[in-house]
C-alpha cells in the first residue's frame, strides 16, 4: 500500500486499489465487487476528482430531476416531495428521523442548502456529491437511471422513445390520464394563478426539455386569452394536436416532463389511446375517436387562413391588429350533440399537389371558394372530382367572404346546383368580417359531417335528433329503475 499510494494521490482517475492474493484467497471478493462497480457505477461520469465537483453534465441531469420531483415548483423539495422522491428511486420512503438526519447533514456544510425545512436545488446538488465523496455514486446512479439516463447521462432512446404500434387507418389520441397529468402540469407552472402561462411561466414548463418544441405559431395555433397568453384550454389543444400528428414526438416531451416517473407507470404510453380502424367505425356507424382532421382546400385569396383563426374566436379586425407567426394549423373544441371533440383545421397550400390517396386523407374536406372571384369555384370542383367524388370522405363546401357580392361562377353547374347534383350539402355561407365574433355554425358542421361520415347532410340531423331521443329515454328508464328499487325497499 505504501507504494501504490503515491499513484493513487498522482492520478486521481484511480477509484480503488485493493490489495488481494489469489493463492490465499486475500480479498478475492472485494476485488470483484470493485470491479463490477467501476463498470457499473463509474465515478468520472459523474465526479471531478481534481475539481472536487459534479462535472457539468452530471449537474444539469441532477437539475432536471430535481425540477420534475420539485412537484409545486417552489424551488424546495419538501417532505412530502422527498418521500415520492425516494419511494419512486428506492421503492420504499424514508423514515421521519433519517430525512431530517439528511437536511441537518445538508444545513452544516452549506449555506442555501435547506431553506423552509425543505431541500433547495443547491442542497440537493451537494448531497449527490457527498454521496461520491464517500463512496456511494451508486446512489447518484440509481437515481439517474430511474429518470432514464444511460452511462453518458443522455436520456436514453428506451426511455424517450418506447415501442408504440399504431395500425394503419388508426389514430392517436391523449386519454383522461394524459389529460390529468397534463393539467398538473400547467397548474404547477401557472405561479400567479392567472389560468394561462405567461412566455416567463412557459419557459419554466420547458426548463426540462434540452430545447424549445413550439415556437411562436403556437399562438396561431390555439386559443388564447385577451392579452395573448396560453389559456389551460389551449395547452391542452397543443397537446392534443401534437399527440394526433405526431405520437412519438408527444411520447418524447411526456418523457421530458417525468411522466412515468410521476405518473408510476412503465412508459408514458399510458397516456396515449389509439383508436380504433375507421374501416370498423365506418361498418358500425359510429366512431370513438374524439379528435378530427379537416384539410381546408382552396385556391389563393379564399381567405383559409382567416378561416383558421376565426376558428380561434378571432374576426378579421383582430387578426388585422396582431398577425403573428403563420400557422397552418388550428385547433379547438367543437359540441356535436352535446359532446366535445376536438377539430383540427389543417390549410392545405395552394401549390401542394395530391400525388397519392393519403394526401387527400382526412376526416373531412373543408372546400373553400371565394364569392366574389368567379374563377374560384372551379378550382374546388376539380380537387373534389379527382381526390374526394369516389371516396367516403364527406365534403363540406364554404363560401367565403360572404359579406361581398355573390358573381357568377365560371364552372358550367352554380355551386348549389353542383352540391346537389354530387348529393353534397348547399355551400355554407360564411364571413368572419364582423365587429363581433365570428359564427361557429360552419366548424359544428365541419365537426358533424367528421363525426357522422356515412350520413348526408338531411340525415346529420335526424341523427342528432334520435341520438338525442336515446339519451333522453335512457336517462328516464335509469331514473325510473331507481325509484322502483327505493320503492321495493321501503317495502
Amino acid at each position: 500500500m505504501e507504494i501504490i499510494l503515491p499513484i493513487m494521490n498522482q492520478f486521481s482517475e484511480i477509484e480503488t486499489c485493493v490489495e488481494c492474493s489469489a493463492r490465499n484467497l486475500k480479498n478475492i471478493s472485494e476485488l470483484f465487487y470493485y470491479a463490477q462497480k467501476a463498470v457499473l457505477h463509474p465515478t468520472a461520469p459523474l465526479y471531478d476528482p481534481e475539481e472536487k465537483q459534479l462535472r457539468l453534465v452530471c449537474a444539469r441531469a441532477l437539475t432536471r430531476i430535481f425540477n420534475i420531483s420539485d412537484q409545486d415548483n417552489n424551488q424546495i423539495l419538501s417532505d412530502d416531495e422527498l418521500n415520492c422522491f425516494q419511494k419512486s428511486c428506492f421503492g420504499n420512503p424514508l423514515a421521519p428521523q433519517a430525512l431530517e438526519d439528511v437536511k441537518m447533514v445538508v444545513w452544516k456544510n452549506t449555506t442555501d442548502g435547506v431553506q423552509d425545512n425543505g431541500l433547495t436545488l443547491n442542497g440537493f446538488l451537494f448531497l449527490n456529491t457527498l454521496f461520491i465523496q464517500r463512496g456511494r455514486h451508486e446512489t447518484t446512479w440509481t437515481i439517474l437511471r430511474r429518470f432514464g439516463y444511460d452511462d453518458e447521462l443522455e436520456l436514453m432512446d428506451d426511455y424517450l422513445y418506447p415501442q408504440f404500434r399504431v395500425p394503419h387507418d388508426c389514430s392517436t389520441e391523449l386519454n383522461h390520464f394524459g389529460y390529468q397529468f397534463l393539467q398538473r402540469m400547467f397548474e404547477k407552472h401557472d405561479k400567479d394563478r392567472d389560468g394561462a402561462l405567461s412566455p416567463a411561466e412557459l419557459q419554466s414548463f420547458f426548463s426540462v426539455f434540452p430545447y424549445v418544441p413550439w415556437g411562436h405559431e403556437l399562438y396561431n395555433t390555439v386559443c388564447t386569452t385577451d392579452k395573448g397568453l396560453l389559456s389551460l384550454h389551449g395547452f391542452l389543444c397543443q397537446w392534443t394536436l401534437v399527440a394526433y400528428l405526431d405520437v412519438h414526438h408527444c411520447l418524447e416531451y411526456l418523457g421530458y416532463l417525468g411522466y412515468p416517473i410521476l405518473s408510476d407507470q412503465d412508459s408514458q404510453t399510458h397516456a396515449i389511446t389509439v383508436t380504433r380502424e375507421k374501416r370498423i367505425d365506418l361498418e358500425k356507424g359510429q366512431t370513438q375517436r374524439n379528435v378530427f382532421l379537416c384539410k381546408v382546400i382552396g385556391p389563393r385569396g379564399t381567405g383559409k387562413s382567416a378561416f383558421l383563426q376565426a376558428f380561434l374566436g378571432r374576426n378579421l379586425p383582430t387578426q388585422m391588429e396582431s398577425p403573428g407567426d403563420l400557422s397552418f394549423h388550428a385547433i379547438n373544441t367543437v359540441q356535436v350533440n352535446s359532446q366535445e371533440k376536438y377539430l383540427i383545421l389543417y390549410e392545405i397550400d395552394v401549390d401542394t399537389e395530391f400525388m397519392k390517396a393519403s394526401d387527400a386523407a382526412c376526416d373531412v374536406a373543408c372546400l373553400m371558394y371565394n364569392v366574389n372571384d368567379p374563377k374560384s369555384f372551379n378550382y374546388c370542383a376539380s380537387i373534389y372530382k379527382q381526390h374526394y367524388m369516389d371516396g367516403q370522405i364527406p365534403c363540406v363546401f364554404v363560401a367565403s367572404k360572404s359579406d361581398l357580392p355573390e358573381v357568377t361562377q365560371q364552372d358550367g353547374l352554380s355551386p348549389a346546383e353542383f352540391c346537389y347534383k354530387h348529393r353534397l350539402p348547399p355551400p355554407f355561407y360564411f364571413t368572419c368580417c364582423s365587429q363581433g365574433p365570428p359564427s361557429t355554425a360552419v366548424y359544428s358542421k365541419l365537426a358533424m359531417a367528421a363525426t357522422f361520415p356515412h350520413l348526408n347532410d338531411s340525415e346529420l340531423g335526424a341523427a342528432s335528433f334520435w341520438l338525442r331521443v336515446a339519451l333522453g329515454a335512457t336517462m328516464t328508464a335509469l331514473v325510473g329503475f331507481t325509484l322502483y328499487k327505493v320503492l321495493v325497499k321501503s317495502k
